[in-house]
């Protein structure tokens, strides 16, 4: 696929239709409406390296099955901005022999990640042909808890793993979707039994690395019954983090309630477990030849960029710790189709829209930047529309975020809204712009009024993806 063309401009005032739809791609969405501001350049990307840290993170996963050539992807993680990368450790990759490790193949993927700035986290699994002979060569969700020759072998696995690792990796996430069927063979999953896993694993990793952090769950979704089930069996006790992977169309559906009640849960066992969003992604194509989940949809590239930055916003407006878009690359090949929720395409590993689209956040969302829950933005006059809105600082000024949680799967019309958007002395706007970060172009804006705590913005373009509204010195413009 090629990335589709948008244009820059906007129109004050109403703002244009949709552009017509394009041939290249099927079911294309048009680009964007104009927005009718002056354009006084784009926000500047930031390596991967020049950044101290940030709660952005890239899916680097299925190497255990080479689904990909990681070498060719470093140049373009490099430029990204992520600081951190998920990563799996394949036991079936690293023990082709009995108790005989290999670990070459991801020492070279953990020190080229380091080498550009990313800290690599990992994930721990899957099985081994070696002791599960039932299970094809990449022993995918073969979990090693029901014999007593496969948690021995497992426990030495981690155990060499982690002493090798320690002085470069400190992130542990204990296996990949065990409440699913796919990934927790030959057994039914059973929370009981992840729990055992974990419990069982934990104090290897500790042997070797005391000051390890451990991240449990990895689910599925979010599957509320699941999850306590497994607090019952105590999974609280052995990890610091829980991880989730909440796949949607909507990014927004039912997200805040969900978060909301899995923290009250969580903190009924064990107070200061941080969430972790570790894996989700959306398809650049959709239906025959699309493999993986949201297949069933229709997609394209600007879509896939669209809910991208939904699906960022939406965890940082909700205090998640960690947020990881799955994946860098399209994976072809996967399951014998291609998995196109890629940043990069499969067939030439050329970014798309969603790449830029991510260069951008990771521009404006590091460590800098935090959520600022006592600031506001308020619809002026109008009550049709409830956009989803989100307040953060970013040195010292105010940086908010705005869209329409409308579906992707529908044709948008761009509406305008008249908004105001709070301001604090630690969250100062004196030079008003707008950034559309689906292309990282930079706008001025002219408030129609103006307090000490205040701006008000009139004719605001509303779209359904978010847009930002900030000062000029919080983005460095190219």
């Amino acid at each position: 696929m090629t990335p589709m063309s948008r244009r820059a401009f906007l129109k004050c005032g109403a703002v244009a239709a949709a552009a017509a739809r394009q041939g290249a791609l099927w079911g294309a969405e048009p680009p964007a409406a104009p927005i009718a501001l002056q354009a006084i350049g784009r926000v500047a990307p930031r390596e991967s390296a020049a950044i101290a840290a940030s709660p952005l993170s890239v899916g680097f996963e299925t190497l255990d099955r080479k689904h990909f050539d990681p070498a060719r992807t470093y140049p373009y993680l490099a430029k990204l901005g992520v600081k951190w990368a998920r990563c799996q450790t394949g036991w079936c990759r690293c023990e082709t022999e009995p108790g005989k490790f290999t670990f070459a193949w991801l020492d070279e993927v953990v020190d080229s990640l380091r080498k550009i700035g990313i800290q690599p986290w990992f994930n721990l699994g899957y099985g081994n042909k070696l002791y599960t002979p039932q299970a094809d060569d990449a022993a995918v969700g073969w979990a090693p808890v029901f014999d007593d020759a496969s948690r021995t072998a497992w426990l030495r696995f981690v155990r060499a793993l982690a002493e090798h690792f320690r002085d470069r990796v400190k992130h542990w996430e204990i296996w990949n979707e065990p409440n699913i069927t796919q990934f927790w063979k030959p057994a039914k999953p059973s929370p009981a039994d992840y729990a055992a896993l974990v419990k069982l694993t934990v104090p290897e990793i500790r042997k070797a690395s005391p000051d390890a952090v451990i991240i449990g769950g990895a689910f599925a979704g979010i599957p509320m019954p699941y999850i306590k089930g497994c607090l019952e069996a105590g999974l609280a006790e052995h990890i610091d983090k829980l991880s989730y992977h909440p796949y949607r169309p909507a990014p927004e559906a039912g997200y805040d309630g969900e978060i909301a009640a899995l923290r009250k849960l969580l903190d009924a066992h064990k107070k200061g477990i941080a969430l972790w969003q570790g894996e989700n992604g959306c398809p650049s194509r959709g239906g025959k030849g699309s493999a993986g989940a949201l297949t069933n949809l229709e997609w394209d590239e600007t879509r896939q960029a669209k809910w991208l930055l939904r699906r960022i916003l939406s965890d940082l407006r909700l205090g998640v710790e960690l947020t990881s878009y799955f994946h860098t690359v399209d994976l072809v090949g996967y399951r014998g189709q291609t998995n196109f929720k890629g940043l990069l395409r499969g067939t030439d590993y050329t970014p798309k829209p969603a790449y830029h689209a991510y260069q951008c956040l990771c521009a404006l969302f590091d460590a800098e930047t935090r959520l600022a829950p006592n600031l506001s933005l308020q619809l002026v006059g109008q009550r049709k529309v409830r956009p989803n809105e989100a307040a953060f600082t970013r040195g010292g000024k105010a940086l908010h975020a705005y869209w329409l949680p409308a579906s992707l799967q529908e044709p948008f019309a761009p509406r305008t809204i008249d908004v105001s958007v709070a301001l604090s002395r630690e969250a100062a706007i004196a030079e008003p712009v707008l950034i559309d970060p689906l292309d990282g172009k930079v706008y001025r804006l002219t408030p129609t009024e103006k307090t000490e705590s205040t701006l008000t913005f009139a004719n605001l373009t509303l779209l359904d993806y978010p847009l930002l509204i900030t000062d000029r010195a919080a983005a460095a413009i190219a």
